[in-house]
């Protein structure tokens, strides 16, 4: 159902603000490889849509999630996003095809990649819901998200040591900074495939055991967007400080983000709703 068509009763409750949906109530534009969904009250869901090549990753394709992530992220009714792929596979690497001819000079010259990071750009939250394979690129693009949850048939890896490569989209570096130096060398060096209770013990994702891992990612995105979306920015900027600065400049930094969100009418309006025993009415302001 759209939200042009959701009653009156029904609108009131999914925003305390409903100037928040006007830009989600206009055309979103169609993508040749991602299909795009609102599945619940501000949550958008991008879903990769390659299923021949299991998703693999190529130039047209890695747009399309560009630009429908920015959509999202501009988008004003939307408070969280959520990508997945199929239960087949999340994203199967990068596309070997389109890269095996490349040349050193072509590669630097053109700073091949460098766009690899968009997610890690984005001021909403991101949930990655990972079915099957996330191997290579695919990992890469599920780790750049801030919640990862995996289903029980999650394989993750970094195999591109078996082409001859290394992992050029952040693989080495994020897997050091969340599993350490020894995990990460392992599957850098190795190419090993780990399942998904693996990677849960190893701190990479969250297995969704019960139901849908999408559906469970809406749960989640669904609880995130119901908060007021300035603390919800500022809590993960702070988070993500962690992996840039050191403890003493990211216990500053955290300090000053709290004190500024006493600025905020979402500050007085959440706890004036606490003392008075009621649900607040985010403004977003």
């Amino acid at each position: 159902m759209s939200f042009v068509a959701l009653s009156r009763s029904t609108f009131r409750h999914v925003s305390s603000s409903a100037r928040f949906f006007s830009t989600s109530l206009r055309a979103r534009r169609e993508y040749a490889n991602v299909l795009v969904s609102r599945p619940g009250p501000g949550v958008a869901l991008i879903t990769l849509n390659r299923p021949k090549a299991l998703n693999a990753l190529n130039a047209a394709h890695f747009q399309d999630i560009s630009d429908a992530m920015k959509e999202a992220d501009e988008d004003t009714g939307v408070g969280a996003i959520i990508l997945t792929g199929s239960e087949r596979a999340f994203a199967a690497g990068a596309d070997i095809k389109e890269m095996k001819d490349k040349s050193f000079a072509e590669a630097y010259t053109t700073n091949f990649l460098a766009d690899w990071e968009v997610i890690t750009k984005l001021k909403k939250p991101v949930i990655a819901a990972v079915s099957g394979y996330a191997l290579g690129g695919g990992l890469e693009l599920a780790l750049q998200a801030d919640i990862l949850l995996a289903a029980p048939s999650a394989q993750l890896g970094q195999p591109e040591v078996n082409l001859g490569v290394i992992p050029g989209g952040g693989g080495t570096q994020r897997l050091a900074h969340l599993i350490g130096k020894s995990r990460a060398m392992e599957l850098v060096l190795t190419g090993r495939i780990i399942g998904a209770d693996e990677a849960e013990r190893w701190g990479i994702v969250r297995v969704v055991r019960e139901g849908s891992v999408v559906d469970e990612a809406v749960k989640v995105a669904s609880d995130i967007a119901s908060k007021g979306r300035i603390a919800v920015g500022a809590g993960k900027e702070a988070v993500n400080a962690a992996f840039e600065m050191s403890l003493a400049e990211g216990l500053r930094f955290e300090k000053r983000l709290f004190h500024a969100l006493f600025s905020t009418k979402d500050q007085k309006e959440g706890m004036a709703a606490f003392t008075e025993k009621r649900r607040a009415e985010w403004t977003h302001s």
